[in-house]
């Protein structure tokens, strides 16, 4: 809290100071910093709530990417965000080696600009596991083939689409490739001093690690920053379950096949009666013939029925439903 001195507490200060009883360094010492530096070149536009916001949202990004890249490489995939920090455009774009790989993508309806930036070790990894080889040996930073650049492309298309997903709990983007470069200098999205958002993530691939940095500039985000609040990704309501999304999810689950078995009963033979065995021959079993019979979904117990004749048919009529131990052990 901030005290303003009486005239006779600054005589008494003023007097201290001329009879040496106290030292300009004390004072110093005693009087509470105020001063915080700032830079008004770089002015800080995006506030950690924004930050912690955005490191969020592309987390989600990177469990649907590990899951993209995964399908696609046919091998083990991970990948975390590292870090979410605010630079001008000029110091993101020197930080960046030539040749890389730059996707410019659109966020609309947000107007302007965004880049992916793919480190060329990434690049190369994908490249190689996609035409058959390990993705360990990694070549020399070199500019794209046209065959490789194909690929990349390709690639760098869906992996850009994958941030819809991630965005949609914030705001509805259309987001979509618009081109690709290889020169950062080539790529002036906005003006060197605008401030922009750089997320940086790690992409494990099996044994080998790369980079991915998304570039957003502020002129972008400035329509839905007052949506960057870190309490809308935690908020505690349930998220309804629409009438078509549960008939999407039952259609699904039709589709899915699991055996149904009917067990009749068991019993031990010695293995030269079973040598032996003719037409005709009986077999005990330990299964009385007035009790149901067990019916198996899978490797659990569900139901109880009777055997039967259904069109000259060998069938199970369902007497009773097995309820022990519910959901937990389907």
């Amino acid at each position: 809290m901030s005290e303003v001195l009486s005239q006779a507490e600054i005589d008494a200060l003023l007097s201290a100071l001329s009879d040496g009883v106290v030292d300009e360094e004390t004072i110093k010492i005693s009087s509470p910093q105020k001063i915080r530096v700032y830079d008004f070149k770089r002015p800080n536009k995006f506030s950690k709530g924004h930050l912690n916001s955005l490191l969020n949202i592309y987390e989600n990004f990177c469990r649907s990417l590990s899951t993209f890249l995964a399908g696609n490489l046919h091998t083990a995939v991970d990948s975390k965000v590292l870090a979410t920090e605010q630079v001008t455009y000029d110091e993101f774009i020197r930080s960046l080696p030539y040749p890389t790989i730059l996707g410019i993508f659109s966020m609309e309806p947000l107007e302007g600009s965004a880049i992916i930036e793919l480190n060329p070790t990434m690049a190369f990894m994908i490249i190689d596991r996609l035409l058959g080889g390990t993705g360990l040996v990694i070549p020399k930073n070199r500019d794209l083939t046209e065959i490789e650049r194909k690929i990349i492309s390709g690639r760098l298309n869906k992996i850009v689409k994958l941030m819809n997903e991630a965005w949609a709990e914030i705001f509805e983007l259309n987001i979509n490739m618009l081109n690709m470069e290889t020169n950062p200098q080539f790529t002036q999205i906005v003006a060197p001093n605008e401030m922009v958002v750089v997320i940086t993530i790690e992409v494990k691939i099996g044994e080998s690690t790369g980079m991915i940095n998304i570039c957003i500039p502020y002129i972008v985000m400035k329509p839905i920053l007052d949506k960057l609040n870190s309490l809308l990704l935690f908020s505690s309501q349930k998220k309804e379950i629409s009438a078509e999304e549960r008939e999407l999810v039952r259609q699904k689950i039709e589709w899915a096949k699991i055996p149904l078995t009917v067990y009749i009963g068991n019993t031990h033979i010695s293995l030269q009666d079973l040598l032996y065995l003719e037409e005709g021959d009986v077999i005990p079993l330990n299964q009385n013939i007035n009790e149901p019979l067990a019916v198996y979904v899978g490797d659990f117990m569900r139901f109880r029925g009777r055997p039967g004749i259904y069109h000259n048919n060998m069938a199970v009529q369902i007497t009773e439903i097995v309820n022990k131990g519910g959901n937990d052990d389907g």
